[in-house]
């Protein structure tokens, strides 16, 4: 057979190498695309990751913890009051000494803000939660209205506000708060939004009570959700004010009729503090260390309530001083 011509050959080979070059572009390009939208997703799952586990985390604990009526109680705390002998302690100790308390302590979920206070929250009690802050250090201690101080009362809010959209209840409680009743029975029916006060004058309509932030009952609805997100908004219009201060601002706007929400204020003779102690002690529920600026000052005078308590348990009902027994705080926390 003839061979073809020099000229055919060289064509043909050419040929063949620009259809090889031509596969090989297309195969390299195809992998190094499918290379691409692989390591894309990586990242888009990494950076969804954490806060699509967190929800999931924050849903199972809040299901674990909750009342038949989807109530749970609700603190939170740092790495400063969470160590051994600190706040934390008198706290779950006052559960153990109050009347028919230690039950409540199953549906209570400790809200760690840094990842020593969790570690120590999972020594000590069975529902605990991280709430997790990018780029700040909640764990020493906050000094009242300084700017980290600021910033971990309204990451607070804001988290609250997450929790009422998830569909629960919640009773939040500072951890400076003893415990020595069931509040319950001491909350209004058609308050969707309950509060302590530092002072209260003796109407639970009465929008002139100063209010305490650290202690509230909020009830999950359209109302409450609203709020929060209004309250968590107007921290703008008052750069470096307390939730609490922020709160006794607006707690009057006109939003409140709007959306029909019930505000009520909770009587000091059941939950009570320094800046006005219970009256009663057959009557009171929570007793806070309020009115008090410092961790030292606090330890003192929590102390001192858990003792107070104590003694007036160990009198017999019948006994006329058990209805005169009296606070002896504030002592440190003047």
């Amino acid at each position: 057979m003839a061979k073809p011509p020099t000229w055919g050959r060289r064509f043909l080979c050419a040929m063949l190498a620009l259809v090889g070059i031509t596969l090989s572009c297309i195969l390299y390009n195809t992998a190094g695309i499918a290379s691409f939208l692989q390591l894309s997703n990586r990242s888009f799952l990494n950076l969804n990751y954490d806060a699509v586990s967190d929800e999931i985390k924050l849903k199972n604990v809040l299901k674990e913890a909750a009342m038949v009526d989807k109530t749970v109680i609700l603190t939170t705390l740092n790495e400063a009051w969470a160590a051994p002998g600190s706040v934390l302690d008198l706290f779950l100790e006052s559960f153990q000494t109050g009347e028919r308390t230690v039950r409540l302590l199953e549906h209570l979920v400790i809200v760690a803000l840094d990842e020593k206070a969790y570690e120590i929250c999972k020594s000590k009690h069975t529902h605990c939660y991280a709430l997790k802050t990018e780029g700040v250090d909640f764990s020493q201690e906050k000094l009242f209205m300084t700017e980290d101080y600021l910033r971990m009362m309204w990451r607070r809010i804001d988290f609250l506000r997450v929790v009422l959209e998830m569909g629960y209840d919640f009773i939040f409680t500072d951890a400076d708060i003893m415990w020595f009743r069931d509040p319950m029975p001491f909350f209004y029916k058609d308050g969707d939004f309950q509060i302590a006060c530092d002072h209260f004058n003796g109407n639970p309509d009465d929008r002139t009570n100063y209010i305490n932030g650290g202690f509230k009952y909020i009830k999950s609805n359209e109302k409450t959700i609203k709020f929060y997100k209004y309250w968590y908004e107007k921290r703008v219009e008052h750069p470096g004010a307390h939730d609490q201060d922020v709160l006794n601002y607006i707690k009057g706007d006109q939003i409140l009729h709007d959306i029909g929400l019930n505000l009520k204020y909770l009587p000091t003779v059941h939950f009570g503090g320094i800046c006005e102690p219970s009256s009663d002690f057959n009557q009171v529920s929570t007793m806070h260390a309020n009115c008090c600026i410092g961790l030292i000052d606090k330890l003192n005078d929590l102390k001192v309530i858990l003792k107070d308590w104590r003694q007036y348990n160990t009198l017999p009902p019948s006994v006329n001083g058990r209805h005169e027994h009296k606070w002896r705080v504030p002592q440190l926390c003047r």
